[in-house]
């Protein structure tokens, strides 16, 4: 069993307390060796110690757990953020791949996530990964965000701006694009439209995600026309909602 090398930070001593107790009874693979309650702290245990793995309160006053990471210069340990649930913090985490955890943390999400991050680390992807959420926090428009998304070629980092549409193809997405070739993502097309959900992206038949910004017509038979000359069928019981839908983005 790989060991691997953990540090916590959490600014409220009794979370901390829990966190570390589940891990040492749960994650045995887990070595913890430095915990804190200060962000500042926390800069400085991980410049010095390099740790594979680090568990990151999101909420801290001094700093929070998005400013600890963005002063790390090559932030290349896997990260489980820790957080009260927070619809900000965690949409910025899922585009990023980074797993999380909220609070109160559940035994199985634990095991599941610590287990998810070893494998990431194996993969050696984390600096990518935080590198590209330190670049969205500081993006002001979702639509020039990057989204990571895993292909045949290994992850690959997106604009989100740049999709025109996802496919689902029997459990698998392809990804079509406004600037390049499409890309086959082993995620499937749920897991695409709960990631983009509440944004300019709509469901409107279960193998279609369509980017609301590249419709240029609708056809009365039921079908949508998008950019580079995509002809899809909008399914019969989403047509009223994704007209309605239409006339809000007027």
């Amino acid at each position: 069993m790989t060991t691997i090398t953990t540090i916590l930070i959490d600014d409220e001593r009794k979370a901390l307390a829990i966190l570390k107790d589940k891990i040492e009874r749960f994650c045995p693979n887990i070595n913890i060796v430095a915990e804190t309650q200060s962000p500042k702290e926390a800069i400085n245990l991980i410049n010095s110690l390099k740790p594979q793995l680090v568990f990151l309160d999101v909420a801290m006053p001094e700093l929070s757990g998005f400013d600890v990471l963005a002063e790390i210069k090559n932030p290349e340990f896997e990260i489980i953020f820790v957080t009260a649930f927070d619809n900000y913090a965690i949409e910025a985490i899922k585009h990023c791949a980074i797993g999380y955890l909220v609070k109160p943390v559940s035994n199985d999400e634990l095991i599941q996530t610590v287990n998810k991050a070893v494998v990431n680390i194996e993969e050696r992807s984390a600096l990518k990964k935080n590198k590209l959420l330190i670049e969205n926090l500081n993006v002001q428009t979702f639509q020039h965000k990057k989204i990571v998304v895993p292909s045949q070629l290994g992850l690959e980092f997106v604009q989100i701006s740049n999709i025109i549409h996802f496919q689902g193809d029997s459990g698998y997405t392809n990804i079509h694009f406004i600037d390049r070739k499409s890309i086959l993502s082993s995620h499937s097309i749920g897991y695409f439209n709960k990631l983009l959900e509440n944004h300019s992206f709509y469901l409107i038949h279960k193998s279609h995600l369509i980017n609301l910004s590249y419709i240029e017509k609708y056809l009365n038979e039921g079908y949508v026309v998008l950019a580079k000359n995509h002809k899809l069928p909008v399914a019969r019981n989403k047509r009223q909602d994704f007209l309605n839908s239409l006339k809000q983005q007027v």
